[in-house]
């Protein structure tokens, strides 16, 4: 794995000899691949493309506290332990907490500039897709949120992942490692790429989208399908996770959290079924101007 690309030279104040990690690398590709992703669709239905970076500023400002805070939550422990320094860590990431914030801050700043909400979420159905696959890319290149320990030919080890996939790491996480798998492979073991079972399964749902959203539907019904389809990724994803946070017998909170965003999608779904499909804004104008 490559959890650093390069350490910036020391003489750069401030920052100078700070590592730039690869999961950062792909995070900023993650948002800047959704930015273009919604200006090419705002473009398509006669919308201002140029908003699209007035709300993609606020899905980053969004997704980073957003992902920070609900890390801080599931580890309130480690906050006690060391104080606000805590905080401002470089690990410590949560997608569903980053999705939550970045929502609402997305919504609000469509409001404020007259956009039509539903129509909104469309054009952001299949960027949040593809941005998830290039953001999980990096958690693979830096070894973080790998699965549980297997001797099939899809293991992958990381012994410089974050943690590395050690038999005391997966310990942590509440695994017990088979005997027969550290007697084979030692210290080191080899986990499920989780992060590549996402990567995969998100562009499959990036596709489907790409592919439905030129249909004529009501406005909302294409980010009701990510959701759905977002909610099922996860839930399946997370039975191979390497996770502490069972806290639901079998199921993570992840893991519960996608069964709402399954039972939202598919509601939503059927509420827009039976409604007229929603015009592209350029259709509208045109209609405007004839009258």
């Amino acid at each position: 794995m490559f959890p650093v690309l390069f350490t910036l030279p020391d003489w750069i104040p401030f920052l100078g000899g700070q590592p730039i990690t690869t999961f950062g690398v792909m995070m900023f590709f993650s948002f800047v691949t959704a930015g273009l992703i919604a200006r090419s669709e705002m473009r398509r239905l006669g919308l201002d493309e140029e908003k699209a970076w007035d709300l993609l500023f606020m899905a980053v400002v969004g997704g980073i506290i957003g992902a920070k805070m609900y890390y801080v939550f599931l580890n309130y422990d480690q906050l006690q332990a060391q104080g606000f320094s805590y905080i401002f860590n470089r690990g410590g990431m949560v997608w569903y907490g980053g999705f939550g914030l970045a929502a609402i801050l997305v919504l609000w700043e469509a409001k404020k500039s007259n956009l039509h909400v539903p129509t909104i979420a469309d054009v952001g159905a299949p960027a949040l897709a593809l941005a998830y696959a290039v953001g999980r890319l990096g958690c693979f290149l830096v070894g973080d949120d790998y699965g549980r320990p297997t001797d099939s030919w899809v293991g992958i080890a990381f012994p410089n992942g974050s943690p590395p996939s050690t038999v005391e790491s997966l310990r942590r996480f509440g695994i017990e490692p088979d005997p027969a798998l550290i007697e084979r492979f030692g210290n080191v073991l080899p986990v499920h790429p989780t992060q590549l079972y996402e990567v995969a399964m998100s562009l499959v749902i990036f596709f489907i989208l790409w592919r439905m959203r030129t249909t004529q539907r009501a406005a909302g019904w294409l980010f009701m399908a990510w959701l759905a389809m977002a909610g099922v990724e996860r839930f399946v994803v997370e039975i191979f996770r390497a996770k502490d946070d069972r806290f639901f017998g079998a199921l993570t909170l992840a893991q519960m959290i996608s069964i709402g965003l399954i039972v939202a999608g598919i509601w939503g779904l059927m509420h827009l079924k039976g409604r007229p499909p929603t015009p592209p804004a350029s259709k509208k104008r045109a209609r405007a101007k004839a009258r």
